[in-house]
């Protein structure tokens, strides 16, 4: 008999909670939710928040972007209008480590902030020592800032994150298939990330919920690396 159509999900866009009671805390990001909590009080002018992929960076940098009124800029757009950004108060650069970054600008606002009394927040994958920066000046004022590092969760963060992935989608689970997830998959939000969405677009196909053996079969399927769930 001919295979019976699969009926694929329409692509709906998930609105991801980024307020500060949203936000799921644990040991993996207890000191770099403290450092966000405390502004202005910070130990130094530039702070640098470093963890992997998906570990909450953007939250956190939402965040502080909303309490302390502060101005986005991209890292490779570090031009005059950000010098004066910097002499009206806080900046924020999200991925500061990625491609493309504006050395020169990037070390112009430094010492803009500086000099300004102001405070500069930059996100990234690693520490600045990583970022293979080639101008010795920038490199230098690195150095200088707070880096506080977001470590990968434990099982009390990976569940409340996971928890919070569905919310977002709003899709209810039960505790006990969260904790099914949270013992199988990788130690990282990023692949939390990738699980809760096949989980959420094989249910949605299927028009069932999302049970502890969808979950099991699932997993099975990213294990051996198959582009599409034939469950």
């Amino acid at each position: 008999m001919p295979d019976t159509p699969r009926q694929l999900p329409l692509e709906l866009v998930h609105e991801v909670g980024r307020s500060r009671d949203e936000l799921v805390v644990g040991a993996a990001n207890a000191a770099a939710v403290a450092l966000v909590d405390r502004w202005p009080d910070w130990p130094a002018p530039v702070v640098v928040l470093a963890g992997p992929a998906g570990s909450g960076k953007s939250h956190l940098a939402a965040i502080w972007r909303e309490m302390s009124g502060a101005e986005e800029f991209s890292r490779d757009r570090l031009g005059p209008d950000v010098l004066d950004a910097a002499a009206r108060g806080p900046v924020l650069i999200d991925d500061a480590d990625g491609p493309g970054l504006d050395e020169t600008g990037l070390f112009h606002l430094i010492n803009a902030v500086r000099a300004a009394g102001s405070q500069l927040l930059l996100t990234s994958r690693s520490f600045p020592a990583a970022w293979n920066v080639r101008l010795p000046d920038l490199a230098s004022r690195l150095k200088a800032a707070a880096t506080v590092e977001i470590r990968e969760p434990d099982d009390m963060l990976l569940a409340g994150v996971i928890t919070k992935l569905f919310a977002d989608r709003q899709v209810e689970v039960e505790p006990h298939v969260v904790q099914f997830l949270v013992r199988r998959i990788e130690r990282s939000l990023a692949t939390a990330i990738r699980v809760v969405d096949r989980l959420d677009r094989v249910a949605l196909e299927q028009k069932s919920r999302i049970t502890r053996s969808l979950a099991a079969a699932a997993l099975s399927a990213l294990d051996q690396g198959q582009a599409a769930l034939d469950l």
